[in-house]
């Protein structure tokens, strides 16, 4: 999507960091990042999972948008 001029970035679990640098530099982003929740998911209740969500939030709209939404305080 990105080389379409569309902003994105992949989400994925901790367990998942090694392969998904492989593939992006197989693709030739050897550049690019996901962001990365800890793993595993798919024991976790509903509220654990939008925790993890909401802790990532920000880091995926500083991603999309290049503006950090929370700024250090002075």
């Amino acid at each position: 999507m990105e080389n379409l001029g569309i902003p994105a970035v992949a989400v994925a679990t901790s367990e998942f960091r090694q392969p998904a640098r492989a593939q992006a530099a197989a693709l030739g982003r050897s550049d690019y990042e996901a962001v990365y929740v800890a793993h595993p998911i798919q024991d976790q209740t509903r509220e654990e999972i939008a925790a993890r969500a909401d802790a990532a939030l920000e880091e995926i709209v500083a991603r999309l948008t290049g503006i950090n939404i929370n700024p250090p305080r002075s």
